[in-house]
């Protein structure tokens, strides 16, 4: 069957990519959106959507009868569900075809069989595959699971049955917070997979993750398209993926894919998906099996060469295959980083806000589901775009996207970019000398702010900032004290070398600078003071929009920026910086009061409160926890004290930086 048009049950990048290919092949695509996405770029770009419901996703985008009447409502021929929400859902499957549509994805009985973790390890035990060792079955009692954990010996991973991407596991190190976890494992999995079932299994500290790209014509043809590596993760949530799996035998790496085909053949496998394996040394373990397509593919695709969506497509017209194993070769090395809205500095919190400023550089292939002036809600995963690179080995690949990354830059929320570029130049993420958790064992070292920009970028900054702003009013006196202009203050008093406008600037690294700044004389001339009294004459010009030539002396920089939302945005072959015009006072610490306040550290659900009023608490007790793009925050108290007005309720929605509850000093104290 030909399809004419095609339904997205799904948004942000990888609607936007189903629909360029979709389009590409002849077919049309529709999207749906929900309220708080009304004006998304996957909106924009498809050009056709169907409002089905409000923001949170259990309201709209997991709705299975608002998808399919939108989908009735536009004559669709298919629905392509991407990835999460319900990619994996049987339910779903069973009525897009009921309804007369192509479900562009695995058979309904497939996706009971490989969506439920506990059935897929079943399947795998049955084909002979080798999976890692834990309690046999699903289990939903709390004291249940206590007693089986406390059986196998910690450290043991709790997983939901349907999880994905990551989402809904816990690893449980400590029998103090062995309840705590138990019940955070339950409570996610029923609230974000709706079943609270969690399978138990042995921690392998030191693995490395490999998953296998299968694909199926559902009449028993399978074949693999080579493997990926995603073994650098955080929270279980893939980082940096990239294909093929540097530095295993391609002997051993042969036998992991061959036994993923195998697994796909006995349920004559239909459409993408992937085989996840853990590496041990020369042992490998069935992980799981993620019926759909994934966040990664764009690495696959590019050293094969394939378009994956294009496959998928022919794959649901009946179509086939139309190629052979044999047919495909690996070309070369591809690597993908993923850019989060997510503030290192607070544990990787998801980062909420208008991206004021968005600059992806130019060279690579992006996937990206927002725009510059988009917003980052509290609904969804917080990913910003996909940066992948593809050179003739990984050495080339690793460089590229280091530099590559040098040349984002975003406002308006915080990001893990300079997480990112800390991982790509790692010399032993280089060397491959890493494991599933080796990122945790090195997170100081891998968020600590990177050097100081060199002082000429600094002086430069100030410089443009001088001449953009003074040229918004040519009668303004450059002299006159510019309070409209956040940061910018007259020197007043002083001989010579003291005079000049005062700008204080930081970085996106949170580093800071007080220059001076004042015209000399006709000519473009500047004087730009730093703070240990260095004065340099810079000659600063426009050249063209956008484009500044300075000078000093014989010293001549070319440099693209831009005055922007509040910032000045310098583009430099060192790579992309941001400087914020900022008042002394922003640096002031706060008030030691602070402290009793119990503040929101972003925008989400209060999903439970932990105490009541009036009650006792110890530092560090969790007084809430909170929902936010599908991850779950404990919400500390900073110090002891009485639990006192407490202005929230479960299922509240609070903003980040709301004061939730406060911490009375005891009698005591």
């Amino acid at each position: 069957m030909k399809i004419k048009t095609l339904l997205i049950a799904n948004r942000g990048e990888i609607a936007c990519r189903i629909a360029r290919t979709a389009r590409a092949s002849g077919i049309t695509p529709v999207g749906v959106h929900s309220q708080a996405d009304a004006n998304a770029l996957h909106v924009r770009e498809i050009g056709k959507s169907v409002c089905i419901g409000a923001g949170p996703a259990s309201e709209s985008y997991l709705k299975i009868d608002a998808v399919i009447a939108a989908a009735r409502s536009v004559g669709a021929d298919a629905i392509h569900p991407g990835y999460g929400f319900l990619a994996e859902n049987a339910d779903f499957a069973r009525a897009v075809e009921a309804a007369g549509m192509i479900f562009m994805g695995p058979t309904p009985e497939t996706l009971e069989r490989f969506g439920d973790k506990a059935s897929a390890k079943d399947a795998a035990v049955a084909a002979g595959i080798p999976v890692v060792s834990g309690a046999q079955g699903a289990r939903s009692n709390p004291q249940e699971i206590a007693q089986e954990v406390r059986k196998m010996g910690l450290p043991v991973l709790l997983k939901a049955v349907g999880g994905g991407g990551g989402r809904g596991q816990r690893l449980v190190t400590d029998e103090a917070t062995l309840v705590e976890d138990i019940e955070g494992a339950l409570r996610e999995a029923k609230s974000t997979f709706g079943s609270e079932g969690l399978l138990l299994e042995r921690f392998l500290p030191e693995a490395r993750h490999v998953e296998v790209q299968i694909a199926g014509d559902g009449k028993g043809h399978v074949v693999h398209l080579f493997e990926r590596d995603c073994t650098l993760q955080r929270r279980h949530q893939k980082v940096i993926e990239e294909a093929p799996a540097w530095g295993l035998p391609r002997t051993l790496l042969d036998e992991i894919a061959h036994d993923a085909v195998r697994l796909g053949e006995t349920l004559d496998y239909r459409g993408l998906g992937t085989v996840e394996f853990l590496v041990a040394g020369d042992e490998y373990f069935f992980l799981e099996v993620n019926p759909r397509i994934q966040v990664e593919h764009p690495v696959t695709e590019a050293i094969t060469g394939l378009d994956l969506v294009a496959l998928h497509l022919r794959i649901a017209e009946g179509a086939g295959l139309g190629l052979v194993q044999g047919d495909l070769r690996i070309n070369g090395h591809a690597v993908e980083a993923r850019l989060y809205a997510e503030d290192p500095a607070m544990q990787f919190a998801p980062s909420t806000g208008t991206l004021t400023t968005l600059s992806l550089p130019s060279g690579l292939r992006i996937d990206s589901g927002v725009e510059e002036g988009d917003a980052v809600t509290p609904y969804y995963d917080p990913m910003i775009a996909k940066l992948i690179v593809h050179a003739p080995d990984r050495e080339t690949a690793l460089a590229r996207l280091a530099t590559a990354l040098d040349h984002v830059a975003v406002e308006g929320v915080e990001t893990n970019r300079d997480f990112l570029t800390a991982l790509a130049r790692n010399p032993e993420f280089g060397q491959m000398q890493v494991h599933t958790r080796w990122i945790d064992g090195r997170l100081d070292a891998l968020t600590q702010p990177p050097p100081l920009t060199r002082p000429e970028r600094w002086k430069a900054a100030a410089a443009i900032l001088f001449v953009a702003t003074s040229r918004r009013d040519a009668d303004a006196d450059p002299w006159s004290n510019r309070d409209t202009f956040t940061g910018w203050r007259l020197g007043l008093g002083g001989d010579a070398v003291e005079a000049g406008q005062r700008v204080t600037l930081s970085d996106s690294a949170g580093a800071s600078e007080e220059l001076r700044v004042g015209p000399v004389k006709p000519g473009d001339k500047y004087t730009v003071i730093s703070e240990n009294g260095d004065a340099t004459m810079l000659t600063a010009r426009e050249i063209t929009p956008g484009r500044w030539r300075l000078s000093e002396g014989d010293t001549v920089l070319l440099i693209d920026a831009r005055l922007h939302a509040g910032v000045i945005e310098m583009d430099t072959p060192e790579g992309r910086l941001i400087f914020r015009p900022a008042t002394p006072l922003a640096f002031a610490g706060g008030d030691a009061a602070a402290d009793r306040a119990v503040v929101s550290p972003l925008t989400g659900m209060i999903v439970e409160i932990k105490v009541t009023e009036g009650q006792p608490v110890a530092a560090g007790d969790v007084i809430a926890v909170m929902e936010s793009m599908k991850m779950e925050i404990s919400i500390r108290a900073a110090a002891a004290g009485i639990a006192s007005n407490i202005s929230v309720s479960n299922g509240d929605m609070v903003d980040r930086g709301q004061v939730i509850a406060e911490i009375l000093p005891s009698e005591e104290q």
